[in-house]
């Protein structure tokens, strides 16, 4: 091992011989991929007192909110995806990309050079392949988490640079060219998601006896649901708001939606039966307290609606890599956790009488509710610990 390498070692103990950890979390984008980090971060404070924790993101990510929002440290990069299309703005686009990518190189070099982790941990998005990718080449021991079926581009991009791949599904390790690194950890979701019960949630959130409806498109939203969403609030006036319903519109969405919504005859100013919000910062309360969520089937979404043992009507992205989001919840059917509509065929109304055949059927809410949780993997943010652990003592 050179002296260069060395100083990335746990060298400093405190009492009773434990080494002190500095850790670098890197993901962004969108929430999917930065609160499987927060959990993550959460249990390392726990089980290693005096640990230093900084996470690296992107200059325009959700991160910005959601990391100094959970309290922990956060250096930004400036950096952008890569588009896979071959037009003139999209060549534009990449060209650019690269270069911000040259930038990010360097700062990220100062940073990890300057923090001297013990470990680099990934959990997707773009932001994260600049620390994974000069923490491997700086001999750093690194590993990145993908939450999905199948690899990202991220992932696929620094996967022969990991030590270590921690993947959600055994059948995913084929998909990986050196199985003997991956490692099934499941996705992690934080605590709260766990331990949040169900009456206290209620009673803080001020609801009445009602059903209580969430619905999301993630931290980004898609326009079209939200439409449908807009849809689906007109079909809860005209019925006499039989819900209670908190919808998040996601960053894009939040421009244009609360007009759109007032141009249906949606009236959200009358006592709030339903609240449109950007972003849900307090989910697990939220989900804790709810008894339907109208969302989409990306991983980490869907590890949060098991953990709170929530039914879910799930409109799967048709927009993502092999389709990954359809198989993520044709599980939860297949096991009766969820109802799968397919965007192509889906309406406000669709949705509205399938979400009001749900909460008027208690039986069939509590066989939701059961097989959710049946499904929950509930000590994931352990192994990735463990895993983590492991990777920095063997060095």
């Amino acid at each position: 091992m050179s002296a260069d390498t060395k100083r990335y070692e746990v060298s400093d103990t405190r009492d009773g011989g434990m080494p002190f950890v500095n850790i670098v979390f890197t993901c962004g984008g969108t929430g999917g991929h930065i609160y499987p980090a927060i959990a993550v971060a959460r249990l390392f404070e726990q089980r290693q007192p005096g640990c230093n924790i900084l996470f690296i993101g992107a200059e325009d990510g959700m991160e910005n909110k959601i990391v100094p929002r959970e309290g922990f440290r956060l250096e930004t990069l400036k950096i952008s995806n890569f588009q896979r299309k071959l037009t003139p703005s999209a060549i534009a686009h990449n060209i650019e990309t690269a270069a911000h990518l040259t930038q990010s190189r360097r700062k990220v070099h100062r940073i990890l050079t300057e923090f001297r982790p013990n470990i680099v941990i990934g959990t997707g998005g773009y932001a994260s392949f600049p620390a994974l990718r000069e923490g491997a080449r700086l001999s750093i021991p690194t590993m990145v988490h993908e939450s999905n079926a199948v690899p990202g581009l991220t992932t696929r991009m620094v996967e022969k640079y990991m030590d270590r791949i921690m993947v959600s599904f055994e059948d995913s390790r084929s998909s990986y060219h050196d199985p003997k690194k991956v490692v099934v950890t499941g996705t992690p979701v934080r605590e709260e998601f766990l331990y949040t019960r169900r009456q206290a949630a209620r009673e803080k959130l001020g609801l009445d006896e009602r059903p209580f409806v969430v619905s999301c498109w993630g931290s980004l939203g898609a326009r079209e649901m939200n439409k449908m969403i807009a849809e689906f609030m007109r079909c809860e006036q005209e019925a006499g708001e039989p819900f209670q319903h908190l919808h998040a519109t996601g960053s894009f969405g939040w421009r244009w939606m609360p007009e759109y919504v007032k141009d249906l005859g949606v009236d959200l100013e009358k006592p709030p039966s339903i609240d449109m919000r950007e972003y849900i910062f307090n989910m697990p309360t939220c989900m804790a307290a709810a008894d339907l969520i109208i969302c989409r089937a990306g991983a980490a979404t869907i590890s949060e609606v098991c953990a709170s043992a929530l039914p879910c009507i799930m409109v799967p992205s048709p927009n993502v890599t092999n389709n990954h989001q359809e198989k993520n919840a044709m599980v939860l059917q297949g096991r009766g956790a969820a109802v799968v509509v397919p965007e192509a065929g889906c309406s406000g109304k669709l949705l509205f009488d399938t979400a009001k055949e749900i909460l008027t059927d208690p039986a069939r809410t509590k066989s939701m509710r059961q097989a959710a949780s049946s499904l929950a993997v509930v000590d994931s943010a352990q192994r990735i610990y463990e895993t983590a652990l492991e990777l920095i003592q063997s060095r």
